[in-house]
Formats: structure tokens, sequence, C-alpha cells
């Protein structure tokens, strides 16, 4: 429990140094306010995944002076995400960063990962499919094209204040329990340092908007969210393989349906930034209703008033993963489940039909 707690102080404390830092600096800021994604009033420093980095850091270090072996594993983890972070933080700053580029850097943190720390995808727990994932040249790019996906997954979800922060928490939360359930140490104290560090991270995010994740945080929690999963598979026979599927299955559902939007159903690039996620849906016909108001500190509050929603849904998903851990077809059904009610939700929104139990009574 010191890691957390050390972890969250350090993130606290330089997330703070980073927004006072921030603002004397035009590089580090968000000043793009009219994007289709943009839901903030003023200019944000937008490098909030250097102060979650360095706080990983710190609670690494204090693992490694207590049990310097599960310090040193966790340190290991970290240099595996710090290409897929570093490319990040890159484009916070000088926005030139291509897509490709940053697809490519993610892949070959992947690819470190696989070979350092042995975080390979070795079984879909389906007979016919592990005998072939025994193969590195199957196992290897299965898990590099996985862990990118979940990366850019996490960083698609990451669109208004306290949504990908909580949503991961939640998730890391479910890694520590069943981590601790089979008894892996190494799984758990690196879910315990990232949640302390993104809590941390929170509380100056959430509600008020001071700092964003940015693409530097998005990446390197989504990187070790994937990892930690994958490895708590390949290490943990007992954990089946359906419950990493059901654990992430919210924002990788949402990255998957919208790239099948966007390519079929209206023709363009999957690539191009969207104006109708599931989120920004709901900001847009279920939220802003609400507040009638149009200064800043409406849109502030109706960009918060949002992230719960969505944290409610992902919950959906992650409370069955976490009961249910180890069998595989209970996790299966909780699957399609998800994607139902997803796919009913996204469509009752679009369509104006929205539950009325969703929607709050309009303040003016």
């Amino acid at each position: 429990m010191l890691s957390i707690i050390v972890s969250f102080i350090a993130a606290l404390i330089a997330t703070l140094l980073v927004i006072k830092f921030s603002n004397h600096n035009e590089k580090m800021m968000d000043y793009d306010l009219c994007g289709v994604q943009k839901i903030h009033a003023h200019p944000v420093p937008r490098i909030g995944g250097l102060a979650i980095f360095f706080a990983a850091i710190v609670g690494a270090t204090i693992v490694y002076w207590r049990v310097p072996v599960v310090g040193t594993w966790v340190f290991t983890l970290i240099i595996s995400a710090s290409v897929a972070f570093g490319c990040g933080i890159v484009e916070d700053i000088t926005k030139r960063v291509s897509p490709l580029r940053r697809l490519i850097l993610t892949m070959i943190s992947a690819i470190i990962g696989y070979f350092l720390l042995d975080a390979g995808i070795i079984r879909v727990d389906f007979h016919l499919f592990d005998n072939w994932l025994k193969y590195v040249w199957i196992s290897l790019p299965v898990t590099v094209l996985a862990v990118a996906g979940i990366v850019n997954a996490i960083n698609i979800i990451d669109g208004f204040n306290g949504l990908a922060s909580v949503v991961s928490i939640f998730m890391l939360l479910s890694l520590a329990y069943v981590a601790f359930q089979v008894g892996d140490v190494y799984v758990m104290t690196a879910a315990l340092i990232m949640i302390g560090a993104i809590a941390g991270f929170f509380l100056w995010n959430y509600p008020h908007g001071l700092i964003f994740l940015g693409d530097g945080g998005a990446y390197f929690i989504g990187f070790m969210l994937g990892e930690l999963t994958v490895l708590l598979i390949a290490r943990n026979p007992h954990v089946s393989a359906w419950y990493a599927a059901l654990l992430l299955i919210y924002p990788v559902f949402e990255t998957v349906f919208s790239i099948y939007r966007r390519k079929f159903v209206r023709g363009v690039s999957p690539g191009l930034p969207d104006g109708i996620h599931l989120h920004m849906l709901v900001f847009k016909r279920l939220v802003r209703r609400t507040i009638g108001r149009r200064d800043a500190k409406a849109l502030t509050r109706r960009n918060s008033m949002t992230s719960p929603y969505l944290w409610l849904l992902s919950l959906l998903a992650v409370i069955p993963a976490t009961l249910f851990w180890g069998h595989k077809w209970i996790l299966v059904t909780f699957c399609l489940i998800f994607i139902i009610t997803y796919i009913w939700l996204y469509v009752q929104i679009v369509r104006f039909n929205v539950p009325r139990w969703m929607i709050l009574r309009k303040k003016k």
C-alpha cells in the first residue's frame, strides 16, 4: 500500500508543478478550442502524462527499495512503456508526430515488453487458436497489434474531464484484485502504482479540467493496461483470457465500432477526428440540454457531467469481469451483453430516442 500512497502524492505534486510551468510555456498548452473533439473554453496544459509517468517511477523506486526483485520488474515494465509514452509527449508538445509514426513506436514498445518481460498473448482459451499461439511468429504480431490497439483505444475515450482516468482506475483496480487472488505480486504492485499515479492527476483534471492527459498520458496508461492484462493472463493459467476481453471491452469496442462506422457507414478515413463517438453524443444530446447557459463555466460543468455516464457504462463490463475472472463462458456472455447494450444505447441517442431516466432536469 505504501507504493500507491507515494505514487499518489508524487502525481498530485508533479501535476500541480506541470500546471504552473505550462502556464508560462505556450508549447505545453492546448489552444485548439474549435476542433470536433475539443470541449473546453480556455487553453489548458495537455502534458498531464508527464506527471503520471514521473509518479510511476517514484512508486517503482519505493518498491525497489523494499523488494528489489519486484521493483526491478516494474522498472522494466516502465522502460518498455517509455517509447510509447515518449512519442505521445513529443506529439503533445510539437503536434508534429503523425498517427502512423505513433502507431509504429507504440508497437516497438510492445515488442520490447514481449522480449524483456515475456508479455505475450499465448492463449485465447480456444484450443484451435491456442495451438497456433505457441509459435513466436504468430504470438508476437498478435500481441503487438493487441497492445497497440488498447493504447489507441484509451486515447480515443480521452475526450472529457475524468473519463479516461477513472475508467482506467476501474480496470486497474480489477487487475490488482485478480492478481491478488492468484498471488501475482508483480502485476498487483504495478497496478497499484498506476492507480495512485492516475488518482493524483485526476484531482487536478476533474471536474474543472485544469490539465489534460494528452497523448503521452493516454499512451502510457493504455500501454500499462495492455501489458498488465497480457502478463496476468500469460503468468496465471487460472485466469481466463476472456477476463481480459471483458475488462477492456469498453475502450476496445468503442474503437472497433468507430472504425466500422467511419470506414463502412460514412466512407471516411478512420484516422480523421470524429465528433460522434458515444461520449460526444452523450455530451451533445444528454448533457448539453441540462444547462442552458453558454458561458465558460457552464461548458466546463457540462464537460464534467458527461463522464459519469461513461463511468457507469464501463462498470457494466469491469464488475462482471472482476467477479467471474475464471469462468470463460460467463465472461463471453457478458461480452455479448455489453456489445448489445452499447449498440442499443448508441442507436437510441443517434435517433433522439434517449430514455427519459438518462436525461437530467434542465437548469437555466
